[in-house]
């Protein structure tokens, strides 16, 4: 998974020091069933996720990263949920805190297909059969599945899950 170019820009900046960036989920929903794939880094099974370009819209950046990792057209219909996810520190020592936006989004056209390395495997998986998903990835999924709703938040350093329109 290639670093986009402003990530390795700004790292000659701020070394190795935790960089803030805003990350997309896009949960991708046909019928009852919602796009997975397998990443080629850590194994994981996941939705398409992604970071947010300079001066892109979050929702182009949902829309966008679904092309270029499964080759499938979206359209992301609502946000679901903000949270901030725990600071990662990858192996070369750089940390980043992800702000991650979580879009419910709806499958318009392409077969999935693992486009730019990112993923090993891409397909449809039964909402009701999501066992070897991760709690935060399960969490960011449940909070996509409504067709409406309020977009989840946490609010004033506290656990409680709140919501806004």
């Amino acid at each position: 998974m290639p670093t986009p170019d402003f990530i390795l820009e700004l790292r000659q900046f701020v070394g190795t020091r935790p960089l803030p960036l805003v990350g997309v989920t896009a949960v991708i929903i046909r019928d009852d069933e919602v796009l997975l794939g397998r990443r080629s880094d850590n194994h994981a099974l996941t939705p398409i996720t992604g970071i947010v370009d300079p001066g892109e819209e979050p929702a182009d950046a949902a829309v966008r990263e679904a092309a270029e990792e499964a080759g499938v057209v979206i359209r992301a219909d609502r946000l679901s949920w903000v949270h901030q996810i725990p600071r990662i520190t990858y192996a070369n020592g750089d940390q980043s805190d992800y702000l991650d936006l979580t879009f419910r989004c709806t499958w318009i056209s392409g077969d999935p297909v693992p486009v730019d390395g990112e993923m090993t495997e891409v397909d449809w998986y039964p909402l009701d059969a999501l066992g070897d998903v991760d709690a935060d990835m399960r969490a960011r999924i449940d909070a996509a599945i409504p067709e409406r709703g309020e977009a989840r938040f946490v609010s004033g350093g506290s656990d409680e899950q709140s919501s806004s329109a």
